[in-house]
């Protein structure tokens, strides 16, 4: 790469590409509104903006039985579910284009590392072995840091290219997890635990309540924080390990760092949501094509996207059909046609 190239993705960005992250963040709480007031029981928009002002003000707009019915609907069931779906998209929309430029790949998704095999098989073990949710939930998490664990340690095994290490260590360990993870389907309990395993494998956010979205929103967030610190940095890392050698960085720190944050918060929103595919994968080719590679715009932008998506395609799951369709069915119909579309112009981005 040359110097005019490493000099213009260390610059500021121009305010001119300032307007989308604004904008689009704009339209998330527009459409979470919306949201709300979406469902099998309709609250009109007029109602949640008269339970909010008297949430914040304390002035009785709404008589005492209608507001105990609308702090039931939209705080107890509606509301935990929309913040999962913000926090899920978000996480794996930024977790995927920190991938995508680390590895310099358009074709890495957050589960390269096998971060999300590893998750399910841990949920899936989790289901066996307790009876507590919270149970399930660690195991889940705890699944996902261990996958991610062997996929590095097998790269550190070798020397050679570190990058095509750390993909064939990734590739090991996933089918590792993918492999347990068919021994567990197969021991479970076919009437009662092997259904809960499958549905669960599908995706989905009828499980989402207010206790787990709030204890996992804080490392959600925090890991979210940490890609959008390290975008300066990602963005000389996308550069190459030689360029980024050169002009002083400590290219094994903030891989590190970089596959840390994006492990942690990948890993939770398997504990959240269960399997969740193609929102990391796709989104973040929408947000590079919109403001091109520089990832101090191009995390949030995914970030914003992924969560507006993931809310929206939430709200086609509840509302499509009498029943509940899980989220990773409908992911993956529309993912897939819209990868084969944008697979053409996939590398207009990346200029």
């Amino acid at each position: 790469m040359n110097k005019a190239a490493i000099l213009e993705r260390l610059a500021v960005p121009s305010m001119n590409r300032l307007w989308l992250p604004g904008f689009l963040l704009v339209l998330l709480l527009g459409t979470v509104t919306v949201s709300l007031s979406l469902g099998k029981y309709p609250v009109s928009i007029h109602e949640i903006l008269l339970f909010l002002r008297q949430q914040m003000t304390g002035w009785p707009a709404l008589g005492p039985e209608r507001y105990d019915l609308l702090h039931n609907i939209l705080w107890e069931i509606r509301a935990p579910r929309i913040a999962a779906a913000v926090l899920i998209g978000a996480a794996l929309s930024t977790s995927g284009a920190a991938f995508q430029s680390m590895f310099i790949n358009p074709l890495v998704s957050p589960g390269l590392l096998g971060v999300l095999p590893g998750a399910s098989c841990g949920a899936a073990l989790g289901m066996v072995l307790s009876r507590g949710w919270f149970g399930v939930q660690f195991c889940c998490f705890a699944g996902g840091l261990l996958a991610v664990g062997i996929a590095v340690g097998i790269a550190r095994l070798y020397r050679g290219d570190r990058l095509l290490m750390l993909i064939l260590g990734g590739i090991i360990s996933g089918s590792l997890f993918t492999s347990l993870l068919s021994i567990v389907k197969y021991l479970a309990d076919p009437y009662d635990t092997l259904p809960a395993i499958v549905y669960w494998l599908m995706g989905g956010l009828s499980l989402a309540d207010s206790h787990t979205v709030l204890w996992i929103s804080v490392p959600v967030i925090l890991g979210i924080a940490g890609l959008l610190v390290m975008a300066r940095y990602l963005n000389v890392l996308s550069m190459g390990d030689e360029e980024a050698g050169s002009l002083g960085m400590n290219v094994g720190l903030i891989r590190f760092w970089l596959i840390f944050f994006a492990t942690v918060i990948s890993a939770l929103t398997v504990v959240v949501g269960g399997l969740i595919g193609w929102v990391g994968l796709i989104i973040p080719h929408i947000g590079r094509m919109l403001v091109g590679p520089d990832n101090r715009i191009l995390l949030p932008v995914s970030a914003l996207i992924g969560a507006l998506y993931l809310v929206v395609v939430d709200d086609v799951s509840r509302l499509l059909l009498d029943i509940e369709i899980p989220l990773g069915i409908i992911t993956a119909l529309i993912g897939i046609p819209f990868f084969i579309l944008v697979l053409k112009n996939a590398r207009k981005g990346w200029g």
